[in-house]
């Protein structure tokens, strides 16, 4: 298995619950993976798991080469792996440049250099360029928690963006997003692949977004990958249609 990610019999166990079966796959630079599932399929914990947030009973992690099991997120993303979660990751009282500044300070220079340093640490171009890209430089002194919901997860995945990762995990980036504004989220996701060379993997419960956007999906059941291949396969698989809508 070669990939920007592998991942290799990743397992974890609560107790006597399975919750993440033995799951391998790997992601390909460039790739946009979607992960899908019913509710309770392990794809929230599956995420965990790589991200650090839990630590795996079995299996393995790595990124460009190297073992990354168990690491902790901020050395995930000083690696270049960066993520957003279903909760949005803002600061409703700042404003949208306040915001981008505060996310791209986080992972730039030392404690005493951000005490020392520039007031914006040097980050006044990216900050600049992250407005325009994801179209709210007209929104720049707004304060986030003013902007539409949809404009809050274009938000949010700016800031991760801000560490220039190379792989990003999206938790359900659809959620509570009106179609109007899906439409631009995923313009911006698609750019950011073809442009920037982004790779993505995604949680997501909108299945045209999935279909729409990813270039192959993984489908979860009971902990355990039971399909995986391009949209077009993954739709017509009856083992899906099954964990769906239960034969």
């Amino acid at each position: 298995m070669n990939g920007l990610l592998e991942v290799s019999g990743l397992t974890r166990r609560f107790g006597g619950i399975l919750a993440v079966d033995s799951v391998s796959f790997a992601v390909a630079p460039g790739e946009i993976l979607g992960i899908i599932g019913p509710n309770g399929s392990g794809k929230s914990t599956l995420f965990n798991c790589i991200l650090g947030q839990l630590r795996p009973t079995a299996g393995r992690v790595r990124f460009a080469g190297r073992e990354v099991t168990g690491l902790r997120p901020s050395l995930l993303s000083r690696l270049g792996i960066g993520r957003t979660f279903q909760l949005l990751q803002i600061f409703p009282k700042l404003k949208v440049r306040e915001n981008l500044l505060a996310a791209g300070q986080e992972h730039r220079g030392s404690m005493l250099s951000r005490l020392f340093g520039a007031p914006d640490a040097g980050l006044a171009g990216a900050v600049e360029e992250m407005l325009a890209f994801f179209r709210l430089a007209h929104l720049a002194e707004t304060p986030a928690g003013s902007l539409s919901y949809g404009q809050q997860k274009l938000l949010d995945i700016a800031m991760a963006f801000m560490a220039g990762p190379r792989l990003v995990f999206l938790d359900e980036p659809a959620g509570g997003v009106n179609p109007a504004m899906l439409a631009e989220l995923e313009a911006r996701l698609r750019a950011l692949n073809r442009e920037r060379g982004a790779t993505f993997v995604l949680i997501e419960h909108n299945m045209e977004f999935v279909m729409g956007l990813c270039d192959r999906v993984l489908v979860m059941a009971e902990g355990r990958v039971i399909a995986e291949g391009t949209p077009r396969e993954v739709r017509a698989d009856a083992r899906v249609i099954e964990a769906y809508l239960g034969g």
